[in-house]
């Protein structure tokens, strides 16, 4: 993990979009890792925050992008090869799957906000032939948020890192859900106001 960091500490900006990239590109990278020690080094180079996460939503974007062209092309037959090359891939794939399902294409972007389902909705998108630019209208959505929050964590906090990851590391699968549902309700509260939503 020691590489992770010192590349990071760097390379930057330009490294930190790379791990962003990959992360969303399915690659075994955590955003909840990422995300945090990306905003935590952006605001110690005196990166604008904004900034960050519209450079961040972006890369974002390319590599869900890369997965939803995967699953496109390959259809559930790749799905159902990759499942069996990697069976750890399976729950997450039958997650984003039943969720797609059942939501239909917001699921793109509540999707970004539920484990697992993150991660490989990409490829469900893909193979249930999702349009292009659902996919990509939802997902910018979906990604901005989630990273505008976990990049948030690290640059506000970045002085109290190390208060901040043993917090992170113990209450994760509470706090994680309960930020991503005050989110929603925001959203959900200004929409509503604006007459976008009834």
């Amino acid at each position: 993990m020691n590489w992770f960091f010192s590349f990071l500490n760097t390379y930057g900006m330009p490294a930190m979009l790379l791990f962003i990239l990959l992360e969303y590109a399915c690659f075994p990278v955590s955003s909840e890792i990422v995300l945090p020690f990306c905003g935590a080094l952006a605001a110690r180079q005196g990166i604008f925050y904004p900034l960050l996460v519209l450079l961040s939503a972006v890369a974002g974007l390319v590599g869900t992008t890369l997965c939803y062209g995967i699953g496109r092309l390959g259809g559930n037959p790749l799905l159902e090869k990759i499942m069996k090359r990697f069976p750890g891939t399976r729950h997450g794939l039958e997650t984003s799957y039943t969720y797609f399902q059942k939501k239909g294409a917001q699921i793109v972007l509540l999707g970004r906000f539920i484990p697992l389902c993150r991660t490989y909705l990409g490829f469900v998108a893909g193979a249930l032939r999702l349009p292009i630019l659902t996919y990509l209208g939802y997902s910018f959505v979906g990604i901005f948020f989630w990273n505008a929050l976990l990049c948030g964590l690290g640059y506000f906090l970045q002085d109290n890192w190390p208060v901040v990851t043993s917090w992170y590391t113990r209450y994760k699968n509470i706090l994680l859900p309960v930020l991503a549902i005050l989110l929603l309700v925001l959203i959900w509260g200004k929409m509503r106001k604006k007459g976008k939503v009834c």
